[in-house]
């Protein structure tokens, strides 16, 4: 067989298509959508990294490995291979030919053809990785705990790094034997080097005690080394985690404020610090407390009563400061996240506060914020300094008594002047990690309040939970149909939507049209899937979009909201954004539609012209333009339009109706307006008020029943 011409080349995602036909033969049936909605993917497609986190959602577990291809076993095919030039093929199984060689029943991932290849012929783009994919064997039990225990995604993610920890607490024994080396060699040279003027001894134990040193830095250094590395590691698949949980939870269970939110999210910072610098290194250096006791009491004898008697005082205080400390912390991480909605919420909003000339009443907002947040944050430091200057008072004290009680010894000659010595230097060190403990006890707090925050957010309902299965359709016809919907936005006692009852045919052009508040956008919201209903269906072709992949949804949808929203980026990464794979010409012909050529051609960077945050450098009607471009780039067969226009001048609105007449004769169109012109895409109408259907009929008809006044909109 020719390598060349049986593995792949092709030009899709190689990587995706083969986890599902693995997936598959592990009997799992899931969508391409389903797969890579939400996943950083690296230009368009999964990299082998990526397909570990898209195998979960499949319910199956994918690890990476280095191995040779004879080190394949058989039983645990079939396996992805990871070809040269970001390629990969389906491994099946492993046959011999009629001379005893070894042939490989490969799938191509592209196409789905079964072939056969020598060692020889796969080894050539073999790039030497493999992945393996078995179905989770802890998805029933998991499906069953539910998320009972608000920590079981943090935990695990440490535990990950538990070979490093290893090294780390084999690191820190060494360390802290090595401690024991220079109350040793102070002690040797006081009680025999000095009295003997042993000269050669001296340099013997100087010397000894210099490489000793020379040891004890390197495994310092090591071990700061690996707790940073298994603390990057953990930062990494943390912050990911839940920035992946903040982006796929429902709407529904969003904060009010998202200042707040920011910066329960920024507080993930004080859990990843406490988690890694001395933080561990002090927690690791605790069970060593009783080795220095233990080598006080040997050299110093009733010496070790004295830092057994510290030990409880500095405890017990800091026992005594831990239960004020909770209450003070949490106050102030209340008023930091105040503070910062406070912040966000005027920068956001600049241009209004400055148009009512509103900056005195926030800043004195922020003012009230900033002074709580220092006057909580006051008490909080000076509390947990107490407890720091309380353990250095003891240990101060404790030097004196053990000096003191240090004399009685050697005038009872039960002790030597080196052996004082000693004593004192192993006091100062089995008592310096209470010390640390006590002034770590505001990270603490802070780090335990801001994990039950996250908590909070990584426990939202999301969109795709992880044992739901979701249909994929490959496209979709655009018949849409209300069922008895229901539906009041959270924490709102008012229902917005009642009883709404509506049937749209594929290709069917329908008007939405109602007072202010009257549910036109919230039944766009939900048409989406960004709200469920309270009661009720919404179907799309005829299946309850709540078991359709929301990202396979909203795909088959062009959704333009009335809040234009942009991103920092160039105007083509504006309009292809959720499809930045799409090619020029799908870019421009949406472009011509909506009206956005008119104004990037007379520009000298074209599609390449930057727009700032939230597109505050165009005007209204521009990222209004940018919008329904955006919404058309991918030729959607159902388009829903919330005012998409009010923006716009006359002549760019008549354009663009023109241009939407001509381009969506076959596609469905779900239009909520106020303006005239715009009616003139449909050909049915239907009148909302107060969230019920008070009229659903042609537009001619119900266009004349309103002139009339024969419909009463209140």
């Amino acid at each position: 067989m020719n390598a060349s011409s049986d593995l792949p080349g092709s030009e899709c995602d190689l990587l995706l298509e083969s986890l599902i036909l693995v997936a598959k033969a592990e009997g799992v049936i899931c969508s391409r959508t389903s797969l890579t909605a939400g996943l950083p993917l690296h230009e368009g497609r999964l990299t082998p990294e990526l397909t570990v986190r898209s195998a979960l959602r499949a319910g199956l577990q994918a690890q990476i490995f280095e191995r040779k291809l004879d080190d394949i076993s058989a039983l645990l095919m079939p396996v992805i291979l990871i070809l040269e030039d970001n390629k990969a093929v389906v491994l099946n199984g492993v046959s011999e030919d009629e001379s005893g060689g070894r042939c490989y029943q490969i799938t191509q991932a592209d196409s789905g053809e079964q072939s056969t290849c020598t060692l020889a012929d796969l080894e050539k783009t073999y790039a030497g990785f493999v992945i393996y994919v078995k179905p989770s064997e802890d998805v029933e039990e998991r499906l069953e705990a539910g998320l009972d225990d608000d920590n079981n995604w943090f935990w695990p993610v440490l535990g990950r790094s538990w070979k490093i920890y290893r090294d780390v607490l084999l690191a820190s024994l060494l360390v802290n034997l090595f401690v024991l080396a220079n109350p040793l060699f102070v002690m040797n040279v006081y009680d025999r080097v000095v009295p003997n003027n042993a000269i050669e001894t001296l340099w013997a134990l100087a010397i000894g005690i210099i490489v000793l040193y020379c040891f004890d830095f390197i495994l310092k250094y090591l071990r700061v080394y690996f707790i940073e590395v298994a603390g990057k590691k953990s930062d990494i698949l943390l912050s990911t985690y839940i920035f992946e949980k903040v982006l796929g939870a429902t709407f529904s269970s969003h904060p009010k404020s998202v200042g707040a939110f920011a910066s329960q999210m920024r507080d993930f910072e004080s859990v990843r610090v406490f988690i890694t610098s001395a933080t561990v290194t002090t927690v690791v250096d605790l069970p060593f407390v009783v080795l220095f006791l233990i080598a006080i009491g040997y050299i110093g004898g009733s010496i070790v009563w004295v830092p057994i008697t510290a030990i409880p005082c500095i405890l017990l205080y800091s026992w005594y400061i831990h239960r004020h400390l909770k209450k003070l912390v949490s106050n102030t991480f209340i008023a930091s996240a105040q503070k910062n909605a406070t912040l966000v919420e005027a920068i956001s909003n600049l241009e209004t506060l400055k148009i009512l000339c509103a900056e005195s009443r926030m800043l004195r907002k922020w003012e009230a914020a900033v002074g709580s947040l220092a006057y909580w944050g006051i008490k909080s430091r000076v509390a947990s300094s107490s407890a720091t200057n309380f353990a250095g008072f003891v240990l101060q004290i404790s030097s004196v008594f053990v000096v003191v009680v240090g004399v009685y010894g050697i005038a009872d000659n039960n002790l030597t002047q080196g052996g004082l010595i000693a004593s004192v230097i192993l006091t100062a060190r089995a008592l310096a990690p209470l010390a640390q403990v006590s002034g770590l006890l505001v990270q603490y707090h802070q780090s335990r309040i801001a994990l039950d925050s996250l908590n909070n957010i990584v426990n939202r309902e999301q969109e795709r939970p992880e044992h739901r299965r979701f249909i994929e359709r490959t496209s979709f016809t655009g018949a849409i149909e209300f069922k008895g919907v229901n539906f009041s936005y959270p924490e709102e006692e008012q229902a917005s939507l009642r009883e709404i009852s509506l049937k749209i045919n594929p290709g069917e052009k329908i008007g939405i049209i109602g007072r202010i508040g009257s549910g036109k956008s919230t039944l766009a919201k939900l048409l989406m899937g960004l709200y469920r209903v309270d009661s009720g269906s919404v179907l799309v072709d005829g299946i309850d979009i709540t078991q359709i992949d929301p990202a396979n949804l909203r795909t088959h949808i062009g959704y333009v909201p009335q809040d234009s929203v942009l991103f920092y980026g160039t105007l083509r990464e504006n309009i292809a954004f959720r499809h930045n794979t799409i090619s020029d010409e799908a870019v421009i012909k949406a472009a011509d539609i909506a009206g956005v050529s008119e104004f990037v051609n007379n520009h000298p960077q074209g599609f390449e012209r930057m727009v700032s945050e939230r597109g505050e450098s165009l005007s209204g009607g521009q990222r209004q333009a940018i919008n329904v471009a955006r919404s058309l780039v991918n030729e959607p067969p159902i388009l829903l339009l919330d005012e998409p226009s009010t923006a716009m001048d006359f002549s760019s609105e008549a354009r663009l109706v023109s241009n939407l007449r001509t381009h969506m004769h076959d596609k469905t169109l779900v239009l909520v307006t106020h303006k005239a012109a715009l009616l003139n895409l449909v050909d049915r109408i239907v009148v909302l008020d107060q969230g019920k259907v008070i009229a659903d009929g042609p537009k001619d008809t119900v266009l004349e029943a309103l002139k009339k006044g024969h419909l009463r909109i209140t």
